[in-house]
């Protein structure tokens, strides 16, 4: 009996001092833990440089031609009746360098690229290597009549984020300048009579165009909106002949 006693009394000991150091464990990591959840919020609080390579703000959209503020296009550029639903545009961000000075806002200057494809309705051939945008009409009747552009773009982002909600998301508005610099355009048919051609030239497109971008957004996704300021065209005919675009963003952060 006296062993059991002895026993128990090591035991109760024992479990006594486990306790302890458990409890005085708990307080440490819970006090380390308030300590780097401040040292985090500190860091927040305090202004930073960001950037480097990524992949994010991919817009998948409509593209509009603005005649002269008018969505219809006038008999000048009637050649250029495109499928409104098929006329759409892609762009994405691979570089970004930046500074965030509150929890809630920075400014960034963005590098990417961007496309336009426009659905021409008629059966017409975009020139190469003319000083003026111009075409033939065809016989042939094309299933697909794409003319396009790719540009390399560089905007400049103010953005402004809420505080995260219980959900680890934030709403976002962001908006700035950008310039394009135009890569190539193309011209890209298909047909029963001559199967898939392409054709690629600077087609009169703009070298360098500027305009602004809008986005609005909860968590990762969003909509935007693109307007550029100067003419689509290097072309006297198409003057007052401008691109817009809206659609959905991916990977806003």
């Amino acid at each position: 009996m006296k062993k059991l006693i002895i026993a128990a009394l090591l035991v109760s000991g024992l479990a006594g001092g486990i306790t302890e150091i458990a409890t005085a464990q708990t307080a440490n990591s819970d006090g380390n833990s308030l300590k780097q959840d401040s040292l985090r919020k500190n860091q927040a609080d305090k202004g930073r440089f960001i950037g480097g390579i990524t992949f994010t703000r991919l817009d998948l959209g409509f593209s509009k031609l603005v005649d002269n503020g008018s969505f219809n296009l006038s008999p000048t550029n009637d050649f250029l009746s495109y499928k409104g639903i098929k006329t759409s545009t892609i762009s994405f961000d691979v570089l970004q360098f930046g500074y965030r000075f509150t929890p809630h806002f920075k400014v960034y200057i963005a590098g990417g690229f961007d496309w336009t494809f426009i659905r021409l309705r008629n059966n017409i051939t975009i020139q190469k290597g003319t000083r003026d945008l111009t075409f033939v009409e065809e016989t042939t009747d094309f299933s697909k009549n794409r003319f396009s552009n790719s540009y390399v773009h560089i905007p400049l982002n103010f953005e402004f984020r809420s505080k995260e909600n219980d959900n680890g998301k934030r709403f976002y508005f962001v908006v700035g300048p950008e310039v394009s610099f135009l890569l190539n355009g193309k011209v890209k048919q298909v047909s029963d009579e001559h199967g898939k051609v392409k054709y690629k030239d600077d087609y009169n497109f703009q070298p360098f165009r500027y305009g602004g971008a809008m986005r609005i957004g909860y968590g990762g996704l969003g909509i935007f909106t693109k307007y550029y300021f100067n003419d689509m065209f290097d072309s006297p005919a198409q003057k007052g002949l401008k691109n817009m675009s809206f659609g959905i963003t991916f990977g806003m952060n």
